[in-house]
């Protein structure tokens, strides 16, 4: 994670912010309505995002004035004052001019900024622009007051929640995602108080910058999602209709937020408009530990223990093994039925993960066991594949109860940690070519 840092608006507010590469060209990127830039690093997709973007230009992140890191404040900020907090944060990494990339509420205001600065606007690029809050004749496509009424509601009872995550609304592809319901309702909670949240929402309901869009006159490219449920694509269409010259691109998927589902293609537009090339990334295959953790004998366990007091201790076990990651610096690809799926950028870290896992479950009574191996990873979105990964699953089968089990290129790589080794000899694994 980059530093995070202070700049310092006309009127006295302390706005975070974070630079990320260092490109021939900056690119500011305007969230959504509420955001905390150091929590949103640990989600993977979001860093992924992050990375891709930041590689062929300094990408510069900030939260706006009253969410995440910046500064309180007693009224709900307007655009105008969310324009102060661009302009604070470009004075203050010495940026004359940008290109600005502004997704949902954060696109409206990018909007308002191009047309009122065009000459520190070089581009801008809107994803899914949230520019108006209430239906009218001409977009009767635009959500209702009853509905904003019921959404105010919901959000008061369950905000910071996993019902309150928004995933149902905003990232359909992750229904079923306990996971993600988890990290979106902590995201949501770190960015923002339950009151300051209502309060954005019905501000955010006012918004229409229908009459600025005809002024806009920087290139403009918007994106957006064809199937997206909550700011849904006769926004993005709209909009690209009343910019002058704007390009409308529309993206297979549903999910509101640029850095979920097919985040790849969502970045590849972005750099090919702003650079004129999309360049071919090898980030689809990368060089990690991947660890995978499987509990013994678990349905013999299960029998003994009856279903409601094993689905305990097997919730226990996943919340022990997700806190481990997190001490780790793992990700978790998955859960594989009792076990998990792991990938670390070390393998000492994965090691010392996975003897913590084993010592966390003998404290729950249970027997596990883990296989890791260092290797040459495909990235298939939030799953990951290849030759490596059957390696390591194979590993872990091979592993005895209570053991963790390495292939040696694990044990070469950690030559110095001070990890003490046991030799279990050469191995044919089922389905790996040599030993």
């Amino acid at each position: 994670m980059p530093e995070t840092r202070y700049a310092r608006t006309v009127d006295g507010v302390h706005i975070a912010y974070q630079e990320v590469g260092s490109g021939p060209f900056d690119l500011i990127f305007a969230n959504s309505w509420a955001s905390h830039i150091e929590f949103s690093w640990s989600r993977p997709a979001v860093v992924r995002f992050y990375e891709h973007l930041s590689s062929f230009c300094r990408l510069i992140l900030f939260d706006k004035r009253g969410t995440g890191l910046s500064d309180p404040v007693l009224n709900v900020p307007t655009i105008e004052d969310r324009m102060d907090d661009m302009r604070a944060v470009m004075d203050a990494v010495d940026s004359k001019s940008v290109a600005l990339l502004g997704t949902s509420e954060g696109a409206a205001t990018s909007v308002v900024f191009a047309a009122t600065y065009p000459e520190r606007t070089t581009a801008m690029v809107l994803f899914s622009p949230f520019i108006i809050g209430l239906a009218d004749e001409e977009c009767p496509w635009a959500w209702t007051a009853d509905f904003w009424e019921l959404m105010s509601t919901a959000m008061e009872n369950t905000w910071g929640t996993p019902d309150g995550s928004g995933v149902e609304f905003c990232t359909p592809s992750l229904i079923g995602d306990e996971s993600a319901r988890e990290w979106y309702a902590h995201y949501w909670r770190s960015a923002a108080s339950p009151a300051s949240a209502l309060a954005l929402l019905r501000v955010n309901t006012q918004i229409d910058i229908r009459p600025v869009l005809c002024t806009v006159r920087v290139p403009t490219l918007v994106l957006q999602r064809t199937d997206e449920m909550w700011v849904n694509i006769n926004y993005g269409r709209y909009t690209a209709e009343k910019i002058p010259g704007a390009k409308l691109v529309e993206l297979p998927g549903t999910d509101h937020y640029p850095w979920e589902q097919n985040a790849d293609a969502v970045v590849g537009e972005v750099e090919e408009f702003l650079t004129g090339a999309r360049t071919e990334r090898d980030s689809d295959r990368v060089l990690a530990t991947v660890m995978f953790t499987d509990i013994v004998q678990s349905t013999e366990q299960a029998s003994a223990l009856g279903d409601q007091a094993w689905r305990e201790r097997l919730d226990a076990h996943d919340e022990m093994v997700r806190r481990q990651l997190a001490r780790y610096g793992g990700r978790e690809v998955k859960t594989t039925g009792d076990g998990f799926l792991a990938t670390f950028d070390g393998p000492a870290r994965g090691i010392r993960c996975a003897l913590a896992i084993r010592d966390g479950a003998h404290r729950l009574a249970i027997e596990v066991r883990a296989g890791l191996h260092t290797g040459e990873l495909e990235l298939r979105g939030e799953d990951v594949g290849g030759i490596a990964v059957h390696i390591g699953n194979r590993v872990a089968s091979s592993a005895e109860a209570d053991e963790v089990l390495v292939s040696s290129t694990v044990k070469d790589l950690v030559a110095g940690s001070g990890i003490q080794f046991a030799d279990r000899g050469e191995q044919r694994l089922k389905g790996v070519p040599d030993t």
